[in-house]
């Protein structure tokens, strides 16, 4: 019916699968875990002057598809933004991109900060 009133298919809804891990689980992950990469999304500026997390590597997430090689496919990679979202559209790349184990950061540096857990 759709592509007959509109000319065209309807799209169907891909539901997306990346997890989501609260700033209190992650600490604890870091704490207790050295298999995962920290990979920070924001701009350099917001990096050095809002600050991030101590281990954290800074790809911006305009220049992410193009250094891809530089990110582990052995490790569990969570992504991290000002609030979770650039964050979560790094997730979707990076399991587009064939990564499996990719988790988003709910809340962002804004919560990891209103937390008052450790950042440089």
């Amino acid at each position: 019916m759709w592509q007959a009133l509109f000319g065209q298919k309807q799209q169907t809804y891909q539901p997306t699968s990346v997890k989501n891990i609260s700033v209190h689980d992650l600490s604890k992950m870091i704490a207790n875990d050295d298999n995962i990469e920290l990979l920070d999304v924001r701009s350099p500026m917001e990096y050095e002057y809002d600050g991030h997390i101590a281990g954290s590597r800074l790809i911006p997430l305009q220049t992410l598809s193009q250094r891809l090689q530089e990110l582990p496919q052995d490790k569990t990679i969570v992504c991290i933004c000002r609030s979770g979202n650039r964050s979560y559209t790094a997730c979707e790349m990076l399991s587009a991109q064939g990564f499996t184990n990719v988790i988003n950061l709910s809340g962002g540096m804004i919560d990891w900060k209103r937390n008052r857990l450790p950042h440089q």
